[in-house]
This record gives C-alpha cells, sequence and structure tokens, in this order.
C-alpha cells in the first residue's frame, strides 16, 4: 500500500483510494433534497440497463480477527469475475477498513489478477468496525458511476445500527443491494447486517468459519447479480445454493 493513510476529516468518509490515496468525497448529513438529487442522477445513469457494465463494491472487514477470511476472499475473489463473464463483464472497488480510522478504497478493477496481488499485499490490524463508512462510499460510487451491488463480509457491528440504516435507506432508494456475508455468529452484527440487507432489497447470509466453499458460492451468486441482474441470479439459483439463499431474501 503506497503511503501513510490520509486520517479523513469526517470520520465518516473513506480516508483515500488504495492505488492513489486520492480522497474521496466527505460524507454529509443529507436532506431531503440532497436525496432526491442524488437519486435522479442515479436513475439517470442507468446502471441496470442492458448491456451495461456490472459494477460490485466488494467491502471486507480488515481488523485482526479477519485475517484468515481476509485470505481465503483473497483466494476466492477470482471467482467473481469468472462467474461475471459468462454473462458479460464486471468491474470491482475493493472497500476495507482496519487499525484506527483508517478505510480505504481502489479504483474500479477489472482484472481478477491485479485485485488479487492488491490483496495480497493489505494485512488485518485491530480495530473497530467503520461499516458506516463502507455505506458511505457505496452511497457515493452510486450517483458518480453507478453500482450495482455491494458485497460486505465481516463478523462484528460496533456502530450505531441507526445511523446505519440510515445510509442503508438511500441505499434502497439508489436500488443497489448489499448482500452481507456474515462469519460466526455474534448475534449484535446479524441483527444489524438483516436490517441493512432489508432495507437495501439485498440479502443476508451466514457462513462458518473457514467454509470456502460456503463464501465462494455466496461470491459467485453475488457477482452473477452485478453482471446479470435479477434474471441472471434466478437462473444460477436453479443449480447454485448460494444464488438461492440470496434469490430468497431478495425483494
Amino acid at each position: 500500500m503506497p503511503g501513510d493513510p490520509i486520517k479523513p476529516r469526517n470520520s465518516d468518509a473513506v480516508s483515500a483510494t488504495a492505488e492513489s490515496d486520492g480522497v474521496l468525497p466527505q460524507a454529509k448529513t443529507s436532506t431531503s433534497e440532497d436525496v432526491a438529487a442524488f437519486v435522479a442522477k442515479a436513475h439517470a445513469l442507468s446502471p441496470h440497463a442492458p448491456g451495461a457494465k456490472g459494477r460490485l463494491i466488494f467491502a471486507l472487514d480488515a481488523t485482526m480477527s479477519r485475517q484468515p477470511t481476509w485470505d481465503m476472499a483473497c483466494a476466492l475473489q477470482a471467482d467473481m469475475f469468472r462467474e461475471a463473464a459468462v454473462l458479460g463483464s464486471l468491474d470491482i472497488r475493493l472497500v476495507y477498513y482496519r487499525g484506527y480510522n483508517e478505510c480505504r478504497a481502489t479504483g474500479w478493477i477489472s482484472d481478477s489478477s491485479k485485485l488479487a496481488t492488491l490483496m495480497s499485499k493489505i494485512d488485518c490490524r485491530g480495530g473497530d468496525t467503520q461499516i458506516g463508512r463502507v455505506l458511505t462510499d457505496a452511497r457515493c460510487e452510486a450517483v458518480a458511476s453507478g453500482v450495482r451491488a455491494v458485497v460486505f463480509v465481516g463478523d462484528a457491528m460496533e456502530e450505531k445500527v441507526d445511523a446505519l440504516c440510515a445510509k442503508a435507506g438511500e441505499l434502497g432508494m439508489l436500488k443497489v443491494p448489499v448482500f452481507l456475508f456474515q462469519e460466526g455468529h455474534d448475534a449484535v452484527a446479524e441483527q444489524a447486517f438483516r436490517e441493512i440487507a432489508r432495507l437495501t432489497g439485498g440479502a443476508w447470509c451466514r457462513f462458518d468459519p473457514g467454509a470456502a466453499v460456503q463464501l465462494r458460492e455466496l461470491l459467485r451468486a453475488a457477482a452473477a447479480y452485478a453482471a446479470g441482474g435479477r434474471e441472471a441470479l434466478l437462473r444460477l439459483a436453479k443449480t447454485a445454493s448460494g444464488a438461492a439463499k440470496l434469490i430468497g431474501q431478495m425483494k
């Protein structure tokens, strides 16, 4: 990772891009006019239109407890590109948080080997969850360039759930589903993740620690949706359990 993390002026904003260290837009409190404006802009972008390039935000908790799952996700991320290749193409933006107040994002990546190389250089560090900043980045990207789905992999939630739900509601208005894949059985995290999924029209699924097969199927399903929409996910659900789990929850 180049350079040291840039400390944000607002604790709700992603600090920098992992590739260029460019500061991302700062978050602010939304008014009803703001919400209406970004919904209109997002609709104009039409990311779900036939032939549009699929864009998926791949967000990971990179705090200390997550190192085994980070390594597993690094090994499995190529499966998302392979699944999407059947339907068209996929760009992935990696967002992760770790340590003290560090949250970073890459640019849009269309090469699995490039993403794998980048992920292999990142180590997990102790710190609190920063899911709110992940959702803020997703909102900004949904308006700026169009996002079809967000995938989040984590095991804990240490933030104000109502604040997270407000951000999730904005993503729901933008029709950007969040697929939350929870490792373990933390009850607080499960409650928050389920509500975020409900508000965005996404889905929540649990996978067991170290269960690479489970996570692979879930990531493949999310990639299918990002590349081909609901119809692609429905087709995959006929043969893949991960896709069936997601489609069973989506509105």
